[in-house]
């Protein structure tokens, strides 16, 4: 008899075990806000049109046969009925699912860190929506800015385009928003380019803090060559409608606020009764199994095992996926994780990040390189990644089509 498994969440974890359980053994239903799966890295260059949105999601409905999906969120647990409480994303009706095993990996909120105003004036991006928002909003930018009626001082302020956090995310976005600046709009918009200001405002002593030091201080040298300002060792007071307050006291007026300073706990997360560390995260044993509960599993940026913190990326995520495919699938003839192997190991396989102008980032464990060399690296890289054949002819398709025909600055 099939067991019937439920998988809150469609990113890489849930994805990368999608792909490797066996579904004869296993009824596979999937519960989420979002019906496909995203491929995060490349969400920064899609803000630019660098890659076009479709290219780097995967419906999920069609990601393996038989599988049934709800697009809703799931928002109570009762454990003792093993039974996930829903609501429909779209219309907001509310619905009970069955489980026999629970796989949660629902991912992470943007972390915010309760400073006032972020919610209601900063734009995020981790979702296709926030990178198709950014996208509009920087062309609605700068037809504003041409208007002859527009001030010099609100003209000014449209054309600033503010990044909060220096992690990979932001680094990256604010490398391809100078591109896009540089080659096409400069264009389309001639003079107002000149006027177009970035920067990127960073908490800590440096950007990309995960990197080497050297590297990072390559990035930031980059980006000094390109007129992108980086402010370090600059925390975040208020955000207001248009103004970045900081802690020091001053003020940075923005046209477009992007807020990329890391994740936190979902609200489903924080309800649920689960032991879970000071980042709010589900603690788990080295096999991902939830402590003192039936059957029920965690990993992704949601989950950690209780002997080790893993970063919350999506390397991490899909090896965590797959190894717990393929643990599921052991645990077909024998219930009993620990007579199946050893518990998750992660293969640390290294760092990558786009700088712009053709350069980026790789920070491995064999070595560490920089450059036009390693941004060739860094495309082949997550190339051969992605998770679908046509996945991979689109993007490869996108940047042969920037690169022949340039990035379209129309607004749709």
């Amino acid at each position: 008899m099939k067991r019937n498994l439920v998988i809150l969440g469609t990113g890489f974890a849930a994805f990368s075990l999608i792909k490797k359980i066996d579904t004869k053994h296993y009824d596979l239903t999937v519960i989420s806000p979002r019906n496909h799966f995203l491929f995060t890295p490349l969400l920064p260059s899609s803000t630019v049109g660098t890659v076009e949105f479709r290219s780097i999601i995967e419906p999920i409905r069609t990601a393996r046969e038989g599988l049934t999906f709800f697009q809703a969120i799931a928002s109570k647990l009762d454990t003792a009925n093993k039974t996930v409480q829903c609501r429909n994303a779209v219309s907001d009706e509310v619905f009970d699912v069955k489980y026999d095993w629970l796989l949660i990996t629902v991912g992470a909120a943007n972390n915010t860190f309760g400073i006032e105003g972020v919610r209601e004036n900063a734009m995020f991006l981790k979702e296709v929506a926030d990178a198709r928002s950014i996208r509009t909003k920087i062309i609605d930018n700068f037809e504003r800015a041409a208007t002859p009626e527009v001030s010099q001082e609100e003209r000014s302020r449209l054309l600033h385009f503010v990044i909060v956090g220096g992690g990979p995310t932001g680094v990256e976005f604010a490398a391809e928003l100078a591109d896009f600046l540089e080659e096409e709009l400069a264009e389309s918009y001639h003079d107002l380019v000149k006027q177009a200001r970035i920067t990127l405002v960073e908490a800590l002593g440096q950007i990309l803090n995960s990197f080497d030091a050297d590297l990072s201080k390559y990035a930031s040298e980059v980006f000094k060559r390109r007129k992108i300002s980086v402010l370090t060792n600059t925390p975040v007071k208020e955000v207001k409608p248009k103004l970045l307050c900081l802690k020091d006291g001053s003020e940075i007026a923005y046209g477009l606020l992007v807020w990329s300073t890391g994740y936190t706990a979902t609200d489903f997360i924080k309800s649920l009764p689960f032991e879970k560390d000071k980042a709010g995260r589900i603690l788990t044993d080295g096999y991902f199994r939830v402590p003192n509960e039936e059957n029920i599993f965690a990993m992704g940026d949601c989950a950690r095992p209780e002997s080790k913190a893993f970063p919350q990326t999506s390397q991490v995520a899909m090896q965590e996926g797959k190894y717990l495919g393929k643990l599921f699938n052991r645990m077909i003839k024998k219930r009993t994780p620990e007579n199946l192997g050893e518990p998750f190991e992660y293969n640390h396989l290294g760092m990558l990040a786009y700088i712009g102008d053709e350069k980026a980032l790789a920070d491995l464990p064999v070595a560490k390189s920089s450059g036009f060399a390693t941004w060739i690296f860094w495309r082949s890289a997550y190339l051969t990644r992605l998770v679908s054949l046509k996945n991979k002819v689109l993007v490869l398709f996108d940047w042969c089509k920037a690169a022949l025909f340039g990035r379209d600055v129309s607004r749709f």
